[in-house]
């Protein structure tokens, strides 16, 4: 039998925006449409294991504004062996900056990357500033230190084939927003939930077939929609990486967090 586990989203960083610059094409509703930025924690009484890993004050530009390290989110969830430190393995669902831009708070942890991914940040397409300009060459020299010290454990997805993390917690390749993007698939008490970062960012990205500007590959990001609901048990079971719903339709773990923190393994709220 699969082990289930416990799924909390924590919000660290948001940023306001408006509707046409999340779509491929616009939007004709010229109106607001923020984004949030969050890192998720997925435990139980025998592991736990953080997806992604945010990005810290030298990242708050372009109005991003950052409401507290992921680190520091993690701690006001008040769980036993989530600090920095005793996080032994790291889900980066890609190498983007605000998802891996705090690596080095997490000194003991194992790092689990796409091959397409670490090929993408150190090859051709870096020549080119469309693709670059959300990657930090620090970032990239960090997790290239981190190979050598033999702390990146590597998987080779295609068309969302799963790399076993652990028993019930899969990574598997989407691509499309980057050449290495992947998602995360997790068992938990009401199914397999999909936590899809930003294979789709909002819930109309997947639930309209409509695409996030920044794009490596257009029709693999399509394409990736179509595994996210392969992936999970439902639509329900699917969790967009950026959108500010999620805090809407999840229950927050506490009346304290609401707001900043809501758990994923739970039904959403009607």
């Amino acid at each position: 039998m699969l082990p289930t586990y416990e799924i909390y989203c924590v919000k660290y960083a948001e940023r306001p925006g408006r509707r046409p610059a999340h779509f491929v094409g616009g939007d004709p509703h010229d109106v607001p449409m923020p984004m949030d930025y969050y890192v998720w924690l997925v435990r139980n009484a025998e592991r736990t294991v953080l997806v992604d890993t945010g990005f810290d004050a030298s990242m708050a530009i372009n109005g991003r504004v950052l409401l507290r390290k992921p680190v520091e989110g993690l701690a006001l969830l008040g769980i036993p062996g989530t600090k920095g430190e005793d996080i032994k393995d790291v889900i980066i669902t890609h190498l983007h900056n605000d998802h891996v831009g705090t690596f080095y708070d997490f000194p003991n942890a194992r790092f689990h990357l796409q091959d397409k991914e670490m090929q993408y940040v150190t090859g051709r397409h870096m020549k080119h500033n469309i693709f670059r300009r959300p990657y930090e060459l620090d970032h990239v020299a960090g997790m290239i230190r981190l190979v050598y010290k033999n702390r990146v454990a590597f998987y080779n997805g295609e068309d969302g084939t799963a790399g076993e993390v652990a028993p019930g917690i899969s990574v598997h390749h989407i691509g499309g927003h980057t050449m290495g993007l992947q998602s995360v698939r997790v068992h938990t008490q009401r199914g397999w939930v999909v936590l899809a970062s930003d294979a789709s960012h909002y819930y109309e990205h997947f639930e309209q077939d409509r695409c996030f500007p920044l794009v490596y590959d257009l029709g693999e990001m399509i394409e990736g929609f179509a595994t996210l609901r392969r992936l999970a048990d439902s639509l329900q079971h699917i969790v967009p990486g950026h959108d500010p719903l999620v805090f809407q339709r999840y229950p927050a773990v506490s009346p304290e967090l609401a707001g900043i923190a809501a758990r994923l393994d739970l039904p959403p709220k009607q």
